[in-house]
C-alpha cells in the first residue's frame, strides 16, 4: 500500500482511478502501478512489475515510469497536452486531472489521476519534462477510420480500465478492407503522424507491429481524435465504400 505520514497540517493527496477503483496517496507517500504493486492492474506477463510511480516530491506531484521497456502515454482531461513517459522519465501532475495510457503485450490500460489544487495552464507551452501542445492532424476519411477501428474497443469500454487492442486482420475485417489495403494505410498514417512530431510510430528500432498500433490508438485516444461520438461511422457502410479508394 502506499506510504503516509503523519502531518498535523493539511495533507495533500492525489486520487488514482482504475476500474471502478479508488486509491488515496497521502503526501510523503509513494504509490506503484503494476503487475506487483500497490495497484495491481492485471497479472499480464508482459507487464512491469512495477511500471508506474506516484509521489510527492519538491512541492509537486510526479508520475515516473519506473520500468525498463514500456512507455506511457499521459494527458490532460481535454486532450489539449500530451506527454510520452519513456522508462526513466518522471512528468510533474500540474493538472487536476490527468489520463495516462499505457500498453503491454495487446492489452491497453486507461488510469486517472486526480490531483485537487493542481492548475491548469492559461495557454499550451512546453514544460521541458517532454510535454507536447498537440495540433490536429489532418487525415483522410479512410485513414481516421482505421483509427477508429483499432480504437473501437477502448472507446467503448465504459470508465478506466484494460482493453485489448485488434490486430491488422481484425481492424481490416471491421472496416471490409484487404489486409494490404489495412497495412499500407496504417503504414501512410504512421508516417503522416511521425513527421507531425508523434514519437513511438515509426522508425524506432525493434518496433514491432503490435506496438505500433498500440501506440497509435494512446495518442488518438489521449487527444481526442477520435471519441465515442465517431464510433457510429463504423456501423454507417463507411468503412466498405471507403474500401475501394486511392487515398492514403
Amino acid at each position: 500500500m502506499a506510504e503516509a505520514v503523519d502531518d498535523a497540517g493539511p495533507v495533500t493527496q492525489a486520487t488514482v482511478l482504475f476500474c471502478g477503483e479508488r486509491h488515496e496517496v497521502r503526501e510523503g507517500g509513494r504509490f506503484s502501478i503494476g503487475r506487483d504493486a500497490d495497484l495491481v492492474v492485471d497479472d499480464n506477463p508482459f507487464l512491469h512489475r512495477r511500471l508506474l510511480q506516484v509521489e510527492h516530491s519538491g512541492g509537486l506531484w510526479w508520475l515516473t515510469n519506473t520500468g525498463s521497456r514500456l512507455s506511457a502515454t499521459v494527458s490532460d482531461a481535454d486532450g489539449l497536452l500530451q506527454s510520452w513517459l519513456a522508462p526513466g522519465a518522471a512528468v510533474p501532475l500540474v493538472l487536476p486531472r490527468t489520463v495516462v495510457l499505457f500498453t503491454a503485450g495487446a492489452t491497453t490500460y486507461e488510469v486517472e489521476v486526480l490531483v485537487p489544487g493542481s492548475y491548469t495552464p492559461n495557454g499550451t507551452r512546453d514544460s521541458g519534462q517532454g510535454v507536447t501542445t498537440l495540433a490536429p492532424p489532418t487525415l483522410t476519411d479512410s485513414q481516421f477510420l482505421l483509427v477508429l477501428a483499432l480504437a473501437e474497443p477502448l472507446l467503448r469500454q465504459s470508465g478506466h480500465g484494460r482493453t485489448e487492442i485488434p490486430s491488422s486482420a481484425e481492424g481490416a475485417r471491421r472496416l471490409r478492407w484487404t489486409l494490404t489495403r489495412f497495412n499500407r494505410k496504417l503504414d501512410n498514417v504512421c508516417q503522416k503522424l511521425t513527421r507531425s512530431g508523434i514519437q513511438g510510430l515509426h522508425g524506432a528500432p525493434g518496433l514491432l507491429a503490435s506496438g505500433r498500433r498500440a501506440r497509435l490508438v494512446e495518442y488518438a485516444v489521449a487527444s481526442r481524435l477520435v471519441t465515442r461520438d465517431h464510433l457510429y461511422l463504423l456501423d454507417a457502410d463507411v468503412g466498405g465504400r471507403l474500401g475501394a479508394d486511392a487515398d492514403g
